[in-house]
């Protein structure tokens, strides 16, 4: 064999190995998120099985699963949310404006980088020095002496009397902080010798801030007269505004509290649009979710998680929640076949407790419901009974076991118990029928037949979905939930 013939042949043995590396390395990175499973052909990827998984069975949770519990239990989750998109639930409108909502909360602030808190920050600032001027800032002290604008002229030459003696006595050398404790009536600064915090123009009654600006450090104005009353005003300091950087920290926490950041991102989105006319501000977040959603998988499953979770819960409403709370021959089909289940072990009282001011109502209240079906009785009372604004009785309705209702229990039950009585209604009655084994008709149990008839649709509904929708899992990827 030649030299040539060799070279060449190791050169396809090198070629081969490389491309059977290259193919071994690819199946090795995509199988990092193998399919778990296909739901009417669409695939789900192992990640999304594990993302529901725990956080269903996080610490905390009482009735845990295993993976292998809660397979069915997830299967039947994409399973409904595959019905709601044939259903074209998600082009409802009230489902994409929710849904867009909701994601652009998530989405917008992935938008603000600290570049641009930085740029919003230096931003304020600089929009502060230009707002607070070439006269920068005051701190100035002042005592008030208040003064009605609608005075009697004895109120105001009270008032200027007492002024004038305060200013004597101020440039005679009294002490200003001790004197406004003393008589100043602004009960704000008072207490601090009549100290005001640092302020820029716009932030005094014009009378005031003339006077006070007009002022260099250690000065006192004479007496001022404002719509508050009369002012003697100390010059404390003038000082520029502090370069950005000792302001930095306080302009962060204050772009945080304000939530700017949604501000901020709201005009990066805004420059994009106009950046792009041919989409609309709608897609533009679209996109960029999707992009954030790429590199962050935690965002991608709690974007989807809503997603879904919105069509799940408008088809589950329509074709169960809602339709059996509404179908009242279905519920009332649904308690005869049942009855037995919402037996009780001891007797129950179908009525009313009720207390009268007059004792000829006792019997009035009788008769009013005698002859009316219970959920009629309510209605009735208050129509008859209490229709103004006198209230003639007082009534406790529904379904009363030992225990319930002292009333009830003294006259129904015979226990000997205390009955407290109401002021002003004297009267105590009851009125009804005792039910010994059980209820007699759907709407003494409502609630609980609602209950376990929205759990019979919902049954009835995923055997349905299961003989219509294929779905297929791979028991090996099954296998190593949690455990890669």
């Amino acid at each position: 064999m030649t030299t040539k013939k060799v070279r060449n042949g190791w050169m396809r043995v090198i070629g081969l190995s490389f491309v059977v590396c290259l193919l071994s390395f690819s199946t090795v990175w995509a199988q990092t998120d193998p399919i778990i499973m296909t739901v009417n052909g669409e695939p789900v990827l192992r990640s999304e099985f594990e993302y529901s998984y725990n956080k269903n069975n996080s610490e905390g949770v009482i009735d845990k699963k295993t993976v292998d519990e809660y397979v069915d239990l997830f299967i039947n989750y994409k399973l409904k949310v595959v019905a709601a998109l044939d259903a074209k639930y998600d082009t409802l409108q009230s489902f994409k404006d929710e849904f867009a909502q909701y994601r652009d909360q998530q989405v917008l602030p992935l938008m603000v980088t600290d570049a641009d808190v930085e740029e919003e920050a230096h931003h304020i600032y600089d929009e502060t020095v230009k707002r607070i001027g070439p006269d920068g800032l005051i701190q100035v002290s002042h005592i008030l002496l208040r003064l009605n604008q609608q005075a009697t002229p004895d109120e105001q030459a009270a008032v200027k009397a007492r002024v004038d003696s305060v200013y004597k006595a101020l440039k005679a050398g009294a002490d200003f902080a001790e004197l406004a404790k003393k008589v100043s009536q602004d009960p704000g600064s008072a207490q601090q010798g009549g100290l005001l915090p640092f302020v820029q123009h716009g932030q005094f009654v014009k009378e005031f801030e003339d006077a006070a600006f007009a002022l260099q450090p250690g000065q006192m104005s004479d007496i001022v007269q404002s719509p508050f009353g009369y002012h003697i005003i100390l010059m404390k300091e003038r000082k520029q505004l502090e370069p950005f950087e000792f302001h930095h920290d306080g302009i962060i926490r204050f772009i945080e509290q304000r939530n700017l950041r949604d501000r901020i991102a709201e005009q990066k989105i805004d420059k994009l649009v106009k950046a792009d006319s041919t989409k609309t501000k709608s897609q533009i977040m679209e996109q960029k979710a999707a992009e954030f959603a790429a590199k962050d998988s935690d965002l991608k499953n709690l974007i989807r998680e809503y997603h879904d979770g919105l069509l799940l819960y408008e088809i589950s409403n329509k074709l169960v929640w809602d339709k059996a709370a509404k179908d009242e021959a279905g519920l009332a089909k649904y308690f005869k076949k049942n009855k037995k289940k919402y037996g009780w072990d001891e007797p129950r009282f179908k009525g009313m407790a009720f207390h009268t001011k007059e004792l000829a109502d006792v019997q009035g209240v009788k008769d009013c419901v005698k002859n009316l079906a219970f959920d009629k009785w309510a209605e009735k009372l208050r129509t008859t009974f209490n229709n103004d604004s006198v209230l003639r009785i007082r009534v406790e309705k529904g379904i009363f076991k030992k225990g319930d209702n002292a009333l009830v229990d003294s006259l129904v039950f015979k226990k000997d118990t205390t009955v407290t009585k109401l002021k002003d209604y004297p009267f105590n009655d009851v009125y009804g029928k005792i039910l010994k084994s059980g209820p007699e008709d759907y709407t003494d149990v409502r609630g609980l037949v609602v209950a376990d008839y929205q759990e019979e649709l919902e049954k009835q509904w995923v055997a349905e979905l299961r003989k219509k929708y294929v779905v297929t899992i791979d028991k090996e990827v099954l296998k190593t939930v949690n455990q890669h």
